[in-house]
């Protein structure tokens, strides 16, 4: 028996196999590096999409940003002009060169991390506590630019740092999120053992883990540290929480600092912050990267969805032409038989005129071709005897007449 081709819509229906596709582009077998390459690298259009998106999200930041500050910075620059002009005019000896001269001065001490208000203000900037937290904001790539070197010799030996730290911190980093990760897992995971003993689904339990892991690492390193750092540097609710955040992502503008104010501080106080930093980076990478896990399921799924969507089109479409086509073979089928049939009979009707159409047949002839002409599956009557001959359906007086036997015609 030869084997149903696939490729047929008609012999597609009637075998209950899947159909198979064929492309007419020859296979060809890649490397492991190949495909691992193809799988992983984003196509440009992907890329030009998420640019865009980018693009249209700092205009939207710059936007509201302006439309927040720009206010605020006309009405200090005013001010600062109308203070300028008041402190020269009430103050006579002072001319506003000499104003300006020392405003300049001080802003450069401002730069390097002085805040020249009061004289008693001898604490140092670069003492063992103080260098040990630059060192840490240059490796963690923060730079809150509080303070930063100012010599020549600083400069270079800040580059020379920089490039060798960074690599060792992402190493450390990493590790670190990989033992946070394993502990938050285990306490996680028995979270997620306790709903299902209670039946629940697992996207429930997922979704309530999530958020578990979220809530748990917000109140541990950055609800608390806040509110450390409201107590010791005195800072607002608001500004505490935006030094913690603004840190741990690795923003640092630089204008909240812990340790960056005229006060005593412990000696450890700078190194302890500096290993909070540390683990706080570990947590909000871990989040990071939860969230893009997130988009790229997502955008995974969607593009499964679609390509589901376009497979069942396919296959409708494959179906329908199928079956149009077979009811158009059916219906060619039935109508080239019932024209054989009425050849056939035409062409027995035609040879049945041909033999009696020298005899001039009585209406009793002609009622035994009809009888003789019918179905074999039709009942002829009863066979009727007139002296010798059976006559099958004819009336009695048509006996003594010519009758012409018609052989049956099938």
């Amino acid at each position: 028996m030869a084997a149903p081709d696939l490729l047929d819509p008609k012999s597609a229906t009637q075998n209950s196999k899947p159909r198979l596709s064929f492309s007419t582009k020859p296979t060809v077998l890649s490397s492991r590096e190949e495909c691992d390459s193809a799988i992983n690298v984003m196509k440009w259009k992907t890329v030009s999409t998420i640019f865009l998106v980018v693009v249209v999200y700092l205009i939207i930041g710059a936007t509201v940003f302006k439309a927040l500050e720009q206010p605020h910075e006309t009405s200090q620059r005013a001010t600062i002009v109308i203070q300028k002009q008041t402190f020269v005019s009430e103050h006579s000896c002072v001319n506003a060169s000499e104003l300006d001269e020392l405003i300049q001065h001080v802003v450069e001490a401002i730069n390097t991390g002085i805040i020249p208000l009061r004289n008693t203000s001898q604490i140092s900037h670069w003492d063992m506590g103080s260098s040990f937290f630059f060192a840490g904001t240059v490796i963690t790539t923060i730079g809150f630019g509080n303070i930063s070197p100012r010599t020549e010799g600083g400069k270079i030996f800040c580059i020379i740092y920089a490039l060798l730290g960074i690599p060792l911190f992402g190493f450390l980093l990493a590790g670190v999120g990989d033992q946070l990760g394993t502990i938050f897992g285990k306490g996680i995971a028995k979270v997620e053992d306790t709903f299902v003993k209670w039946n629940v689904s697992q996207t429930k339990i997922r979704i309530i883990s999530t958020i578990i892991f979220i809530l748990f690492g917000c109140v541990l390193f950055v609800a608390l540290p806040a509110v450390i750092f409201k107590h010791i540097e005195g800072w607002s609710t608001l500004d505490a929480i935006y030094f913690v955040v603004i840190t741990l992502t690795t923003i640092g503008f630089g204008d909240y600092v812990a340790g960056g104010s005229d006060i005593e501080y412990l000696d450890f106080y700078k190194p302890v912050v500096w290993f909070w930093i540390l683990v706080g980076l570990a947590y909000f990478a871990a989040v990071l990267s939860m969230i893009g896990d997130w988009l790229r399921v997502i955008s995974k799924k969607t593009k499964e969805e679609v390509g589901e969507f376009r497979a069942h089109a396919a296959e409708w479409t494959a179906n329908v032409t199928a079956e149009f086509k077979e009811t158009r073979r059916r219906l060619s089928v039935e109508i080239y038989d019932k024209f054989q049939r009425a050849t056939s009979i035409k062409r027995k009707l035609s040879a049945e005129l041909a033999v009696n159409h020298s005899q001039d047949l009585t209406p009793c002839k002609r009622t035994l071709s009809v009888n003789h002409l019918t179905s074999e599956k039709d009942i002829l009557p009863a066979l009727t005897k007139t002296d010798s001959i059976y006559m099958n359906g004819l009336t009695p007086h048509c006996a003594a007449e010519d009758i012409a036997v018609i052989e049956n015609i099938k």
